[in-house]
């Protein structure tokens, strides 16, 4: 798992280890069970406190992402495929809205940008 904090990203860099952390759960990158580094060796791994370590950790768990045993460590949870697409939609929500308030200020119209997104969609396909 690789984790990258960025200096130029609004925010607090726990909330980066959240994400990406909670991205490789989403993407299965990291699978249900599997053991996560411990608080301490991300905290060093990153240079960085242990206190961000766990304040990233405990978010994660409070939204069900991970669970933690007590002298094991923490562990990806089980997900459920509704709750997932649930979260999958919402990110992809909060993107379409920053690509729409870009769009909005560079002049680009619906159009184009509906074209932009048809274009993208098919690069993937």
């Amino acid at each position: 798992m690789q984790i990258i904090i960025s200096n130029n990203v609004k925010g607090p860099i726990y909330e980066q280890i959240y994400t990406q952390i909670k991205k490789h759960i989403l993407t299965n990158e990291l699978q249900a069970g599997q053991s996560l580094p411990s608080m301490r060796q991300l905290a060093k791994d990153l240079d960085i406190s242990v206190i961000t370590t766990k304040r990233a950790y405990e978010e994660l768990e409070k939204n069900g992402f991970i669970f933690s045993i007590v002298g094991k460590g923490s562990f990806v949870s089980e997900q459920n495929n509704e709750m997932i697409r649930e979260r999958k939609m919402k990110v992809i929500e909060e993107q379409l809205m920053d690509a729409i308030q870009n769009s909005k200020e560079i002049g680009l119209e619906l159009t184009e940008l509906e074209e932009l997104l048809r274009m993208l969609f098919k690069e993937e396909a």
